[in-house]
């Protein structure tokens, strides 16, 4: 007698792992990059320039990665993603060690950074979120699991930023090459989770050319605007968050990165509170989570604008980080919904590429708006985040549902 195996439970938690090991690669890096800047000889802008090169190259890679993620199948696509990521951390730590002994110096140190941290790393860290965002598109089946789903996507990625904070902070305390030694280390654990837990899809799963989604198709564009609108606001004071309390508080290069990370560390609770706590809890759709969170985060910008102390720069932080995660959600969950499932790999590559689009700009702008006026980039990201706010207010995309909360509502 013939019995049909139940089908495999989803690795969800395995997938989310491996997020959370590459964004915890990056997000150690934060508290010290503008420290390893000075200390290498790069101007602010050359640190802008870096990370922007990065966002190219998931603008220009994630409608691939996600494509690929349902064409090729996910354990290869992050295989190979999460491989190159960690050769190129490896080789970025080499060229730091070198410039910080004065060996490399000037443009080939730029360029080398440019090259690593930026083209291979960038190249690498665009292929995992459209692949965990497409996977768990696949695999749930209505809005609430969608909506959750998504929220631990952003929740690993919180959770990353707040252990990286610490990690990257208390490393910089032994110098700061440890944190750039400990970071490829950490990228090949999660090839290594990948290559040895992962299943991989049986061939008809799979989908032999996944189309491509279009920027300007009418499900889509409205919650792109938001998304990008919301992560531009973020990228203007990202990069610059070593500066302002490298310069407000007049620390050294260690305790810049120390104090760096108690900042960083603040926004990352806000982000795991939101997206672990009231997201799941609230039931609301993603409609109601864009404006709720997007006006949480513009009091947090107006906050950060004046230099009152440390008290209120980390309050601010938080306060954006709490808006920020519970917005995200929103922001990812709802054109997902709208989405055929042939078409998830290509939406989950195109809000990748919206994120990194926000990154080629903001981190080299807001550098030199810092240079010009130390507040100026916060007050623009103030602005822009308010504006993401009465978007999301106005628009009848976001407009209230008779029900406005998960629980009864149905996948358009």
């Amino acid at each position: 007698m013939n019995r049909s195996h139940p089908a495999p439970r989803p690795q969800i938690p395995l997938l989310l792992s491996a997020v959370f090991l590459a964004y915890l690669a990056q997000m150690t890096l934060n508290p010290i990059i503008a420290p390893l800047a000075r200390e290498v000889g790069l101007a602010e802008w050359q640190v802008g320039a870096t990370i922007s090169a990065a966002a190219v190259m998931v603008v220009a890679t994630s409608q691939f990665w996600g494509r690929r993620s349902q064409s090729w199948g996910r354990k290869p696509v992050l295989v190979a993603a999460l491989a190159l990521a960690a050769l190129t951390m490896a080789g970025f730590a080499m060229v730091a060690a070198a410039g910080m002994r004065g060996v490399l110096t000037g443009t080939a140190l730029f360029a080398l950074f440019v090259l690593l941290r930026g083209i291979g790393f960038g190249t690498a860290l665009a292929a995992v979120p459209p692949t965990a965002q497409a996977y768990i598109a696949d695999v749930t089946p209505d809005e609430a699991a969608r909506v959750k789903g998504m929220a631990g996507v952003g929740a690993v990625q919180g959770i990353a930023m707040m252990a990286g904070a610490v990690l990257g902070g208390a490393l910089a305390g032994f110098g700061l090459l440890t944190p750039l030694i400990v970071v490829p280390v950490l990228l090949a654990i999660g090839l290594a989770i990948v290559a040895f837990g992962l299943r991989r899809e049986p061939r008809h799963e799979l989908i032999a050319d996944p189309p491509r989604v279009r920027a300007t198709d009418p499900r889509v564009w409205p919650f792109l605007l938001a998304g990008f609108g919301m992560l531009t606001s973020l990228g203007c004071i990202q990069v610059i968050a070593g500066f302002i309390v490298q310069d407000r508080f007049g620390l050294d290069a260690a305790r810049t990165g120390l104090a760096t990370g108690g900042v960083l560390l603040a926004a990352g609770v806000g982000m795991v509170v939101a997206q672990t706590v009231i997201v799941p809890r609230s039931g609301w759709a993603p409609p109601r989570l864009l404006r709720v969170g997007s006006a949480l985060a513009v009091l947090g910008f107006v906050v950060l604008i004046p230099s009152i102390g440390p008290v209120a720069l980390t309050a601010a932080m938080l306060l954006i980080g709490l808006g920020l995660g519970i917005a995200m959600p929103g922001y990812a969950a709802g054109p997902s919904l709208l989405m055929d499932r042939e078409e998830q790999g290509g939406l989950a590559g195109l809000i990748g590429a919206t994120n990194g689009l926000t990154f080629v700009v903001a981190p080299t702008v807001s550098t030199a708006l810092y240079g010009a006026w130390q507040p100026l980039p916060v007050i623009v990201g103030a602005v822009i985040m308010a504006g993401v706010c009465a978007f999301v207010c106005l628009h009848p995309r976001f407009t209230p549902r008779t029900q406005d909360r998960v629980a009864g509502d149905s996948p358009q």
